[in-house]
């Protein structure tokens, strides 16, 4: 009997042990972040990580009291990588939609702006069926864009994807491309507002249905690490009840990035 409760105690107490090992103080946070997305992340010249997204990101590692570590990561291994845990979260103008909740878990929104289609000056083209029949459409691989015009319009144009924004805008300033359809915001302030899209305009409305543009840009994590979508949504709310949040967006635009 005293074997017995011997055993039962030391079962106990490695139990414990291992529970406690495995519960986590997120002193040190891993971001996941793309670098190629303009105004939200992209790379200086000397190899920096800068824009909202990632000022925000140190905003709330500061706000929990923890340190980040930006870990850069091309758009389509986002998720993959979150999973095989190369980072702990993505901080990456990440819609949250079904699709994505079906594998991660997201905190809520910390900005949301919707989609549009730019086209090239005095092309005349229109967003329609018939008006986009044909039509050669840029989109980055993998994201809401994609899934948008692939849903709506797939029948009718023909889809270009491309690992990066980046690319995308290449192909369009070269003629390769009819039509672009992306962040409003990041294609006005990457491609718009600069030398290679001079060229070219936003044409039809603004999109966000929710069916492929969710609720919102939100941060993913593991789903067996729920301790820190609480952390991260605390300080979402804090730091916009703190004036932080509105610094960073006054930086980058002229209008409240939270509210679309």
């Amino acid at each position: 009997m005293t074997r017995l409760i011997a055993l039962t105690l030391t079962l106990v107490v490695l139990g414990l042990g291992s529970s406690v090992a495995s519960a986590r103080d997120w002193q040190v946070i891993r971001i996941g972040v793309e670098g190629a997305y303009p105004p939200f992340s992209a790379l200086t010249a000397d190899g920096k990580l800068v824009g909202f997204d990632i000022d925000i990101a140190h905003a709330l590692c500061a706000e929990m009291g923890a340190e980040c570590t930006m870990v850069q990561q091309d758009w389509d291994g986002m998720i993959p990588a979150l999973l095989a845990r190369k980072y702990d979260a993505i901080i990456a103008s990440m819609a949250i939609t079904a699709e994505r909740k079906k594998k991660v878990a997201f905190t809520g929104k910390y900005y949301q702006v919707p989609a549009r289609f730019a086209r090239r000056k005095g092309s005349g083209i229109e967003i329609s069926e018939a008006g986009l029949q044909g039509k050669a459409v840029g989109v980055q691989r993998a994201t809401t864009h994609d899934n948008f015009i692939s849903g709506e319009f797939g029948s009718d144009v023909d889809i270009k994807r491309y690992a990066s924004q980046d690319e995308a805008y290449l192909d369009a300033a070269v003629g390769r491309l009819d039509l672009l359809l992306a962040d409003s915001v990041a294609m006005q302030e990457g491609f718009l507002d600069t030398d290679n899209g001079k060229d070219w305009e936003f044409v039809g409305p603004g999109y966000t249905d929710v069916k492929y543009y969710g609720d919102g840009a939100g941060i993913a994590v593991s789903k067996s690490n729920q301790d820190l979508v609480d952390r991260f949504n605390k300080a979402i709310e804090a730091i916009r009840a703190n004036g932080t949040y509105q610094k960073i967006n006054a930086k980058y635009f002229d209008f409240d990035v939270f509210a679309g």
